[in-house]
Protein backbone atom coordinates (compact mmCIF):
# COMPACT_ATOMS: atom_id res chain seq x y z
CA UNK A 1 0.00 0.00 0.00
CA UNK A 2 1.37 3.83 -0.84
CA UNK A 3 1.62 5.54 2.20
CA UNK A 4 -0.05 8.74 0.09
CA UNK A 5 -2.77 6.86 -0.94
CA UNK A 6 -3.49 5.65 2.48
CA UNK A 7 -3.05 9.14 4.19
CA UNK A 8 -5.81 10.05 1.49
CA UNK A 9 -8.07 7.49 2.90
CA UNK A 10 -7.47 8.76 6.55
CA UNK A 11 -8.11 12.34 5.85
CA UNK A 12 -11.83 12.11 6.04
CA UNK A 13 -13.86 12.20 9.10
CA UNK A 14 -16.19 9.84 7.23
CA UNK A 15 -14.22 7.15 6.32
CA UNK A 16 -12.38 7.24 9.61
CA UNK A 17 -15.83 6.48 10.87
CA UNK A 18 -16.68 3.84 8.54
CA UNK A 19 -13.21 1.77 9.86
CA UNK A 20 -14.48 2.56 13.67
CA UNK A 21 -17.76 1.25 12.84
CA UNK A 22 -16.41 -1.95 10.92
CA UNK A 23 -14.06 -2.82 13.83
CA UNK A 24 -16.82 -3.64 15.61
CA UNK A 25 -19.70 -4.51 13.57
CA UNK A 26 -22.34 -5.86 15.37
CA UNK A 27 -22.47 -2.78 18.00
CA UNK A 28 -22.83 -0.46 14.97
CA UNK A 29 -25.28 -2.19 12.69
CA UNK A 30 -28.52 -3.95 12.81
CA UNK A 31 -28.75 -7.60 11.53
CA UNK A 32 -28.64 -8.01 7.71
CA UNK A 33 -31.09 -10.82 5.98
CA UNK A 34 -27.74 -11.30 4.11
CA UNK A 35 -24.03 -12.04 5.05
CA UNK A 36 -23.25 -12.27 8.88
CA UNK A 37 -21.59 -8.67 9.45
CA UNK A 38 -18.41 -10.39 10.87
CA UNK A 39 -17.78 -12.91 8.49
CA UNK A 40 -18.78 -11.51 5.51
CA UNK A 41 -18.75 -7.65 6.18
CA UNK A 42 -21.38 -4.77 6.43
CA UNK A 43 -23.83 -3.95 3.60
CA UNK A 44 -22.85 -0.63 1.81
CA UNK A 45 -26.65 0.37 1.98
CA UNK A 46 -26.69 0.15 6.08
CA UNK A 47 -22.86 2.22 5.73
CA UNK A 48 -24.40 4.84 3.40
CA UNK A 49 -27.91 5.17 5.43
CA UNK A 50 -25.56 5.47 8.95
CA UNK A 51 -23.64 8.19 7.46
CA UNK A 52 -27.21 9.72 5.51
CA UNK A 53 -25.12 9.61 2.26
CA UNK A 54 -26.37 8.61 -1.19
CA UNK A 55 -25.42 5.07 -1.84
CA UNK A 56 -22.80 6.95 -5.23
CA UNK A 57 -21.15 9.03 -2.36
CA UNK A 58 -20.51 5.78 -0.09
CA UNK A 59 -19.33 3.56 -3.14
CA UNK A 60 -16.60 7.06 -3.78
CA UNK A 61 -15.61 6.69 -0.04
CA UNK A 62 -15.15 2.64 -0.01
CA UNK A 63 -13.39 3.01 -3.81
CA UNK A 64 -10.65 5.06 -1.32
CA UNK A 65 -10.51 2.64 1.32
CA UNK A 66 -10.33 -0.39 -0.65
CA UNK A 67 -7.78 1.61 -2.81
CA UNK A 68 -5.86 1.97 -0.17
CA UNK A 69 -5.84 -1.80 1.41
CA UNK A 70 -7.85 -1.10 4.48
CA UNK A 71 -11.01 -2.32 3.43
CA UNK A 72 -12.48 -5.58 1.24
CA UNK A 73 -15.45 -6.16 -0.54
CA UNK A 74 -17.55 -9.32 -1.02
CA UNK A 75 -20.57 -9.21 -3.43
CA UNK A 76 -23.51 -11.44 -1.91
CA UNK A 77 -26.43 -11.49 -4.70
CA UNK A 78 -26.56 -7.89 -5.72
CA UNK A 79 -25.47 -6.42 -2.77
CA UNK A 80 -21.47 -5.49 -1.39
CA UNK A 81 -20.54 -5.67 1.90
CA UNK A 82 -17.35 -4.30 3.26
CA UNK A 83 -15.12 -5.18 6.35
CA UNK A 84 -12.04 -3.98 7.63
CA UNK A 85 -8.44 -5.75 6.25
CA UNK A 86 -6.95 -6.57 9.56
CA UNK A 87 -3.27 -7.61 8.57
CA UNK A 88 -3.14 -4.20 6.36
CA UNK A 89 -4.27 -1.65 9.29
CA UNK A 90 -1.94 -3.79 11.72
CA UNK A 91 1.08 -3.44 9.16
CA UNK A 92 -0.01 0.35 9.00
CA UNK A 93 -0.45 0.83 12.83
CA UNK A 94 3.25 -0.62 13.15
CA UNK A 95 4.69 1.59 10.51
CA UNK A 96 5.71 -1.81 8.47
CA UNK A 97 3.41 -1.40 5.22
CA UNK A 98 5.62 -1.61 1.72
CA UNK A 99 5.26 1.03 -0.49
CA UNK A 100 3.72 -0.47 -3.65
Amino acid sequence: MQALTVYKALASDKRLAILEWLKDPRAHFPPQADGDLVEDGVCALLIANKLSISPATLSEHMRVLQQAGLVSARKIKQWTFFKRDEDQIAALKSGSFAEL
